[in-house]
């Protein structure tokens, strides 16, 4: 047998001690303890605006997931957050403080908080981990559905441990794709308004989940042909990123730039597409990079 057939029939193993299989069980542990929430929420807060809220499930769940952290590897610094104030020059700083740090986890312990409060089941934890600003391991874990995406740098994506794949769509006209609806009512939210009219004739259909982190995992699975958002932040991104490209798909700004860490206004398809919808999103003025 040669060495390329053995590699190609060697299982998927998580080891008990890799960053990975901490991600796994800090997700795990942290969703399960979120869904057991699902109700009982009692005091509601805001952040930037009405519609981004912040509950004491979002603060105990990512208080949860850097206990869990900081137990195996005391020496790496988190990103959370609940930690970093609302509004885009937070974010930016936030990231500049830890740009230096070897090993940065970034954490969103509720992506689709909304969702959440409202009984919606279509929220998620998501983790992931950068290594010298690469992102090396990425979780999401949907505790409604009980489905656990794992993505490691080199080593594919996986959903129920099976490999995932982004979908076979040729075309734009082909695609289902997903977007959001920022909480900017006078930044963000026209311009990714303005992507949607503009897209909506063209493509089969459209949806809005309201957990960006879960969009990039399902255009990982092939469940989605793409999504873009405007003003979204590392935590929302960084896990479903590394997803997207394990499973051979592309990620990259609304204009076609290479993504990073700093990327806010994202587009992530099965690659086929890529190009056509980064042109749709310039057509429409939707890339919200134009007075960039």
């Amino acid at each position: 047998m040669s060495a390329l057939n053995q590699k190609e029939k060697t299982p998927y193993v998580v080891t008990s001690k890799s960053y990975t299989a901490v991600a796994i069980n800090a997700a795990s542990k942290a969703g399960e303890w979120i869904k057991s929430r699902l109700g009982t929420v009692k005091q509601l807060n805001t952040k930037s605006a009405v519609s981004d809220l912040v509950t004491e499930v979002d603060k105990g769940a990512e208080s949860m997931i850097r206990k869990l952290i900081f137990t195996h590897f005391p020496d790496h610094a988190i990103l959370g957050e609940e930690g970093v104030a609302p509004g885009p020059e937070a974010s930016a700083q936030a990231l500049e403080k830890y740009a230096e740090e070897e090993y940065l986890w970034i954490v969103d312990p509720v992506d689709g908080t909304t969702n959440f409060v409202h009984g919606f089941p279509f929220f998620s934890v998501s983790i992931a981990l950068a290594h010298k600003g690469e992102i090396i391991v990425g979780v999401i874990y949907d505790p409604s559905r009980d489905e656990m995406f794992v993505a490691e740098k080199g080593k594919g994506a996986y959903v129920h441990g099976k490999r995932m794949q982004v979908s076979d769509e040729a075309k734009l006209e082909e695609s289902l794709l997903a977007t959001g609806f920022p909480v900017d009512l006078a930044g963000t939210l026209p311009v990714n308004m303005a992507g949607l009219a503009y897209l909506a004739p063209k493509v089969r259909n459209i949806r809005s989940g309201g957990s960006a982190a879960l969009h990039l995992a399902y255009v990982a699975a092939g469940r989605l042909t793409g999504f873009w958002e405007i003003g979204l932040n590392a935590w929302d991104t960084a896990a479903g990123a590394l997803m997207v490209m394990e499973s051979g798909g592309q990620i990259t700004d609304t204009a076609g730039n290479p993504y990073s860490l700093r990327t806010r206004h994202i587009a992530a398809t099965n690659g086929a597409v890529h190009s056509e919808l980064v042109q749709a999103l310039k057509e429409a003025a939707a890339t919200g990079l134009e007075n960039a």
